[in-house]
């Protein structure tokens, strides 16, 4: 069961209501079963413009931004909350709550992937599926594991990011999107520019310092991981790291694609894999 699109979202009480309207929650669809589209660091709800039309003739669909997000009143940002990942985890929670959704599948990009594999930890019985695109268990490498990035190469991230946020955005973004498509790039800036310098750069600490490899095993839910053929930030590696180690039976599906944001610079072959994903048994 769910609340409707029209702002009668209903369930909760007063502080359930109110978290809605801070983050901005949305439900668009006509089908039964419920889709929750949870976006990644730097991105809005927006990023998922090109994928929900897929989605809306057999689901019903559930959008939020995340408390970091630019399209979110910075002043709602509680430094305390969210200084680890359980603050997202609790939004995630207390939003389907709040919709009196009892079972749902979670489509969860990077830093969200990050949130839905501990919501799934701490309420099984809610998620019906995880489809994890662009997902990382830690972003920094490790004896034996290879993230991608050496906290070297992270300070100095910090450092650009600090002395120069703009520059830092124009230097980051096409290596994220990766693939030349400047409609993708321009939406991806507009929103890390949407960001609060200094909350764009407390959650990035807050995803380069979470490292969720010793709980993977405890996930029971079935999991879809969707990664690009080359993506900046997440190797191909750590598909295959995640498959290994997640608890529940485990699909990776490899994308011919290159990047970190599929649903901007290639959403039409994303859209395909997610339809696919949701529909599997």
């Amino acid at each position: 069961m769910v609340g409707n699109g029209n702002g009668n979202l209903g369930g909760g009480g007063g502080g359930s209501s109110k978290l809605l309207e801070v983050l901005n929650v949305r439900v668009v669809g006509s089908g039964e079963k419920v889709v929750v589209l949870s976006h990644g660091f730097g991105t809005e709800q927006s990023a998922w413009k090109q994928i929900v039309p897929f989605l809306l003739r057999d689901y019903r669909v559930v959008l939020y931004d995340l408390a970091c997000a630019g399209s979110v009143n910075p002043d709602h940002f509680d430094f305390r909350r969210y200084g680890t990942l359980d603050g997202f985890v609790d939004d995630l929670l207390a939003i389907l709550d709040a919709l009196r959704v009892e079972r749902c599948s979670l489509v969860a990009h990077s830093f969200s992937a990050m949130v839905g594999i501990l919501a799934s930890i701490r309420r099984p019985q809610l998620f019906q599926k995880l489809i994890l695109i662009g997902a990382s268990p830690r972003f920094l490498n490790d004896k034996d594991y290879y993230g991608g990035f050496e906290m070297a190469d992270f300070d100095k991230v910090l450092v650009a990011m600090e002395s120069n946020y703009e520059a830092w955005v124009r230097g980051f973004v096409p290596l994220a999107v990766g693939a030349d498509v400047p409609a993708a790039v321009r939406e991806f800036s507009r929103t890390l520019f949407n960001m609060r310098p200094d909350i764009s750069l407390f959650v990035s600490r807050v995803a380069f310092n979470s490292d969720l490899r010793g709980i993977l095993g405890f996930v029971r839910t079935p999991c879809w991981i969707v990664q690009t053929a080359k993506d900046h930030s997440v190797p191909a590696s750590v598909a295959a790291y995640l498959k290994g180690h997640l608890g529940g039976r485990t699909t990776v599906e490899l994308l011919n694609v290159e990047g970190h944001l599929p649903h901007l610079s290639d959403p039409n072959v994303l859209a395909q894999v997610l339809r696919r994903a949701l529909a599997s048994r």
